[in-house]
């Protein structure tokens, strides 16, 4: 154990200290971190030794994911996304139910061992865009704002819709009895994760903002204990709502648009040592996800595994959101930059999971292409953040005003 802390502590030092210099670059965060745990686990030098059950590895992606969604929605311009509603609004409504409908004919065509509800089940774990993988864009200020707000929502409201449409796939796929048609259990389902997420996020948030600034008006408050307020807020957020059976995501994200909203000049000091935690948090994530994921199911990717995986990150996802952003007056240059960057990662990790769990059939078919299709994210959306971003700035004049 001690062995494992001391790598990881000694890695986090060293990439704390060059991470400004390799934002800059075409290697990201996630990229280095997920390299990390290939090379020092198992499938490399053996070093480090992660052991790391699957409820472990969905707590740490978990909390990772309900403290950057917070952050990021915090951070986010609310005049700005008010303003182009619209981008995301369609990204969800149209798009969203387009890609899982594509991604199911995909499976469809490619695998012959999963059953409908599997491809089905697939289809809807991949649909789901990671807000840390993506942060690289959204917070590149070269890329339009009304592009950056977008992308800041659709990743951090299409994690908590997919939810319930997950389990309506995982019941049918086991074979539970369930009432009503399917059409009305998903549409309760649908309403009950992101009715209870609505109100736990905006409701918790509300009352916790309202305490932070009365005890901040009265000096309650230290400069050390000052920087602990944001990650209780998110981890509270996003744990109550899973425990009254709502939408964790749902909550952590509406949750940091209304803390941004209420802390207004103050927001950026008051997440500022959260975006620390986070930032950690996602370290360890993805080092464990390289070093017990990846090095264990590596050996099973194969053809079939990487054209799924590559269909997902392509033609799967971009031409719903293309289609989906007809009439908004977005060029096709802003379509196709907005279908690209749709990284899968922490999300459709605690999707598989959670599938893996169910003991179905094809699960571990499953589970092998989300993992493969999340490593390529990682690779793909990492390496062309930066070159990408800088290039669609350039064929946009209006960037800065927008």
């Amino acid at each position: 154990m001690y062995e494992n802390l001391a790598i990881l502590a000694i890695f986090a030092f060293i990439y704390s200290a060059i991470a400004g210099r390799m934002e800059k670059t075409m290697i990201s965060g996630p990229m280095i971190f997920v390299a990390f745990g290939l090379i020092f686990g198992d499938v490399g030098l053996g070093l480090l030794e992660m052991d790391v059950t699957q409820t472990e590895l969905r707590v740490i992606a978990d909390l990772t994911l309900a403290l950057i969604l917070f952050i990021d929605a915090a951070n986010a311009d609310l005049s700005v996304l008010k303003r182009r509603l619209q981008i995301p609004k369609r990204m969800l409504a149209v798009g969203l139910p387009l890609i899982i409908l594509l991604g199911f004919v995909a499976g469809w065509l490619i695998f012959d061992s999963l059953s409908l509800f599997e491809l089905a089940i697939l289809a809807t774990m991949l649909a789901a865009t990671d807000a840390a993988l993506g942060k690289a864009v959204v917070t590149n200020e070269a890329v339009p704002s009304r592009i950056r707000e977008g992308l800041n929502a659709e990743s951090g409201l299409n994690d908590g819709i997919c939810v319930p449409i997950l389990f309506v796939f995982i019941a049918l796929a086991v074979g539970s009895e369930v009432e009503g048609s399917t059409m009305g259990l998903a549409l309760k389902l649908v309403a009950q994760e992101i009715g209870i997420g609505l109100v736990v996020g905006l409701g918790l948030t509300f009352l916790g903002a309202k305490v932070l600034k009365y005890c901040y008006a009265r000096g309650w408050v230290t400069e050390i204990w000052g920087q602990i307020p944001v990650v209780g807020l998110a981890f509270g957020s996003f744990a109550l709502a899973q425990s009254l059976h709502g939408s964790g995501y749902i909550a952590a994200f509406t949750g940091g648009i209304l803390f941004g909203f209420l802390a207004k000049q103050q927001t950026h000091k008051l997440v500022h040592a959260a975006e620390g935690v986070g930032e950690t948090l996602a370290l360890l994530t993805w080092v464990v996800f390289g070093a017990a994921v990846v090095g264990d199911l590596f050996q099973y990717f194969n053809w079939q595994v990487i054209l799924y995986a590559v269909l997902s990150l392509t033609i799967v996802r971009m031409l719903p959101v293309y289609v989906s952003l007809t009439g908004t007056g977005e060029n096709n240059h802003s379509k196709l930059f907005l279908g690209w960057f749709g990284p899968r990662g922490l999300a459709s990790i605690v999707f598989a999971i959670i599938v893996l769990n169910e003991n179905l059939p094809g699960g571990k078919v499953l589970a092998i292409t989300v993992a493969c299709t999340v490593f390529l994210s990682v690779l793909a959306h990492g390496i062309s953040a930066n070159p990408l971003a800088n290039a669609f700035a350039r064929k946009q004049p209006s960037a800065k005003k927008d």
